[in-house]
């Protein structure tokens, strides 16, 4: 491990403990493990590390595998702050001998971190400050012209809480604010060329789990079917979400948009002419630029810029979209707070408008500077300033995705307990409650949701331990990966051991959560979703969601996980999993 500090300006190497290695796997894992020596401290002290951690399938065969992990305290929330980065940081970390990247410390300018081989340098950022994103990685590239670049926008400047981490000129990760927590340290971008080969114990044992894990990932209707990601990306959703009545629009208020046949997948494949790309090593290539070189969305920007803020036009989709990808902008966040805004006032966008706002968001300029900066603050701060905490439809301040809970409880009970906030993909239930992969459940129950969350977690925590991308779960499983992992390795391994890697990271993530002040009175939805009902139809009701079932399944769910009332690890179940609780006494000195 490489240790940063940008206050002193060294660098250390320290070794990876075998007993992390074998407890935490690596990516989330290792970065929350390593984030336990921010226990107590503020999101901006200068010991509160920022931690981007490879994993042990990194720069190997394995499909899928060549991610980063980021974490830190989220600048946004103040609870666990974490991102999976695309792109080629994690394989260039491998080669340069490292399995994580550790910064610490507050530099005095902006500073940029350069490591070549097993060598690290710090360098004056400052004339990178204020570029847009795409000028910014040109101005990288000509120096650097191969090996992995992150960097942050202009909203990590102007210290935006919603500003995102970019991995290439038009690829964010923005959804806890970990730009922030870079540009608070004043660490502009990260640039890794490595010149080593990650090596594998038995290559033979790694091509067969390989084959096996394709031949599933090529028999998956959703990652490479005629409308699955590999042809429409996340795109693919916005018919079904349509479908299903569980597309948020107008700011949660409706869950179906009149308009939906013109804004989908289809519709943007005609207009734009995407071409394909997405992750070195990844089979389902799901994201694309349009012919013009822009981003395609997302779907969570796709419905974000559309249906949730009464919007109906794709070009100004695609204009917003490539708006926060040149300021550093995480988009769910602006359109959350874009829709927020819409409903207290009553107003209606036009596009000039949306692009100004974003503007002010990140860069405090522009016509709209000043309400601008106001949303810029996140959905959850500007609404409770505004003195209409409700309208904010956020869960530990985290701005929700666009799927409506009323639609899958399921969905609703996996972003209550989300150690992130708002966020379906800790559990990412849409898989059975939509995609029915890899079997349908009923999507207007709780029954057994409660234990499939909770097994979920653990299962996407080891995944994201060993850099897998969320998407490959939909065709293999754990079981797949850990043939691949023992082949790396050497060390013989099975799916039933990484789950219990991805239970004990889960239950970590919820002592750090408690050290920062969160419990159980947080596991909670907006009340919106208790007291109204979806857009249903005759045949297909969307009621509001039953208070007291939904209690009754967090209540489960806490059961299950090993949790007190508060939500807190219990003791037992933390000495079961070898989680050692910092003293309350350390923690407040700390602090």
């Amino acid at each position: 491990m490489l240790h940063v500090d940008l206050s002193g300006g060294t660098f250390q190497t320290q070794p990876l403990p075998e007993e992390t290695r074998r407890d935490f796997l690596g990516g989330r894992g290792l970065a929350m493990r390593l984030l336990r020596n921010g226990f107590g401290l503020a999101w901006d002290a200068p010991d509160m590390p920022l931690i981007f951690a490879a994993g042990p399938l990194t720069g190997t065969e394995a499909p899928a595998s060549s991610r980063c992990h980021a974490a830190s305290r989220s600048p946004l929330t103040g609870a666990v702050g974490d991102e999976s980065l695309g792109g080629e940081l994690g394989m260039e970390l491998k080669r340069a001998g490292f399995d994580a990247l550790i910064v610490t410390g507050r530099a005095t300018g902006p500073r940029g971190i350069e490591i070549d081989g097993g060598e690290a340098r710090l360098t004056d950022a400052s004339a990178l400050v204020g570029l847009p994103t795409p000028d910014l990685f040109l101005k990288l590239r000509e120096q650097r012209p191969s090996g992995a670049l992150l960097a942050t926008g202009p909203a990590a400047d102007n210290g935006c809480p919603l500003a995102a981490l970019m991995t290439d000129a038009r690829t964010a990760s923005g959804r806890c604010g970990l730009g922030l927590a870079a540009g608070a340290k004043g660490l502009k971008y990260i640039a890794v060329r490595g010149s080593g080969v990650v090596r594998v114990a038995d290559p033979a044992g790694l091509s067969g789990a390989v084959e096996d894990i394709l031949r599933l990932v090529h028999a998956s209707p959703a990652l490479m079917g005629q409308y699955g990601f590999h042809r429409h990306g996340t795109m693919s959703l916005f018919d079904l979400m349509d479908a299903r009545r569980m597309m948020p629009t107008d700011n949660f208020a409706r869950t179906r948009l009149a308009h939906a046949g013109g804004l989908n997948a289809h519709a943007f494949e005609s207009r734009y002419h995407p071409l394909r790309r997405g992750c070195p090593g990844c089979p389902v290539q799901c994201m694309a630029l349009s012919g013009d070189g822009r981003p395609m969305p997302e779907y969570e920007a796709q419905c974000g810029f559309s249906a949730l803020i009464g919007n109906s036009a794709p070009e100004l989709v695609m204009r917003a979209n490539d708006f926060c990808a040149c300021l550093g902008l995480d988009p769910v966040g602006a359109a959350s707070a874009l829709a927020c805004h819409r409903e207290l006032t009553g107003c209606q966008y036009g596009p000039d408008q949306v692009l100004a706002l974003l503007l002010g968001m990140a860069a405090g300029q522009g016509p709209e500077a000043a309400l601008g900066r106001e949303l810029g603050l996140g959905v959850a701060a500007y609404a409770a300033k505004q003195g209409r905490p409700e309208l904010a439809m956020a869960v530990k301040g985290l701005a929700l995705p666009p799927f409506d809970p009323r639609g899958g409880y399921g969905l609703a009970l996996a972003y209550a307990v989300s150690t992130q906030g708002g966020s379906h993909l800790r559990a990412n239930p849409l898989s059975h409650e939509v995609l029915r992969k890899p079997v349908a459940t009923d999507r207007f129950s709780f029954s057994g949701k409660a234990r499939s969350i909770k097994l979920a977690e653990d299962a996407f925590a080891a995944a994201e331990s060993l850099t897998l991308c969320r998407h490959l779960l939909l065709a293999a499983g754990l079981e797949e990966y850990a043939r691949a992992l023992a082949a790396v390795t050497g060390e013989p391994t099975t799916g039933a051991e990484l789950m219990a890697v991805g239970e004990r990271i889960c239950v970590l993530e919820r002592q750090l959560n408690a050290a920062w002040g969160f419990g159980s009175v947080h596991d909670d939805l907006p009340e919106r979703f208790f007291t109204e009902p979806g857009s249903g139809a005759a045949d297909l009701p969307v009621p509001p969601i039953p208070r007291q079932d939904f209690l009754r399944a967090r209540e489960a769910y806490c059961t299950i996980r090993g949790l007190d009332a508060q939500g807190r690890p219990l003791p037992e179940t933390a000495a079961r999993l070898g989680l050692q609780v910092e003293p309350a006494h350390h923690a407040e000195e700390r602090a």
